[in-house]
């Protein structure tokens, strides 16, 4: 199958309205255990490609002398503008993985968060080769959520997404055999030494937090969904108190960081 496009059909569009409320964030801990690994400096330039809402980009820029934040997505560079109007170091730019070259000039790590699958990924990680130093790294971001008891309504909530979700073509892309888990892409990249930082957190949700995350994503957002989308949203409501009589949703996350550098010359 052939790879998706950074966006599919503006999903995004009426997605980036429910994101902040309906995505895990990424935890300062990672942030900061990243960027111990990488030893980052206070003169170092950081991109975010496919920044969503910048909350990488606001994470590093403590870091970083500058981060630059990319997103294809009108709706989603909104976001990511007010985010980052109060750091002065995050310049934020409407553009995708196929727009990132030489004249972005040099960076000592791209992060990208949640993102990934949605880009040429091999074609991007060739990019990255010519604007990364030599001691730079690729770091994708994303996020698991074991199976606990604490987790438990998952899979209720997963079995309900999975019925509204089942006839779009990129997520059964994403999902089939011929898709490569990102892992395997990276082996096969420039950027082949891998190491993984994680961190484990808590968070607790109510109904409307379920109902947001429904909507952020791109398989279930009002843009592909249409109507069908008022009636996902009025049986997770129907539905979720059975999955927990006092109405609120403790999650457990494991989040994660896989970092790609380059080999070590011999």
């Amino acid at each position: 199958m052939s790879a998706a496009p950074d966006f599919a059909a503006r999903r995004f569009q009426s997605a980036a309205a429910h994101y902040l409320a309906g995505r895990a964030p990424y935890p300062p801990a990672l942030i900061a255990r990243v960027v111990e690994l990488l030893q980052l400096e206070p003169d170092d330039r950081v991109m975010d490609l496919g920044c969503g809402p910048a909350q990488l980009a606001v994470g590093f820029a403590p870091y970083v002398g500058e981060v630059l934040a990319l997103d294809p997505e009108p709706a989603m560079l909104e976001l990511a503008r007010e985010a980052a109007s109060q750091v002065p170091n995050v310049e934020v730019v409407q553009a995708g993985s196929q727009d990132i070259g030489a004249h972005l000039g040099r960076f000592r790590a791209a992060v990208i968060g949640r993102a990934f699958h949605w880009m040429d990924r091999a074609e991007t990680l060739r990019r990255f080769d010519g604007l990364l130093e030599p001691d730079g790294a690729v770091v994708l971001f994303g996020d698991e959520r074991p199976k606990l008891p604490e987790n438990a309504w998952l899979q209720h909530y997963s079995e309900l997404i999975e019925r509204f979700s089942a006839d779009d073509e990129d997520r059964q892309r994403r999902r089939s055999e011929a898709f490569a888990p990102h892992m395997s892409v990276l082996l096969h990249s420039p950027f082949s030494r891998l190491e993984r930082a994680s961190v484990v957190t808590s968070r607790e949700l109510g109904v409307d937090g379920l109902v947001q995350r429904a909507l952020s994503q791109s398989s279930t957002s009002r843009a592909r969904l249409g109507a069908q989308a008022d009636e996902m949203v009025a049986e997770l409501r129907a539905k979720a108190p059975a999955w927990s009589p006092t109405g609120r949703f403790t999650e457990v996350l494991f989040s994660n960081a896989l970092i790609a550098r380059r080999p070590v010359a011999d």
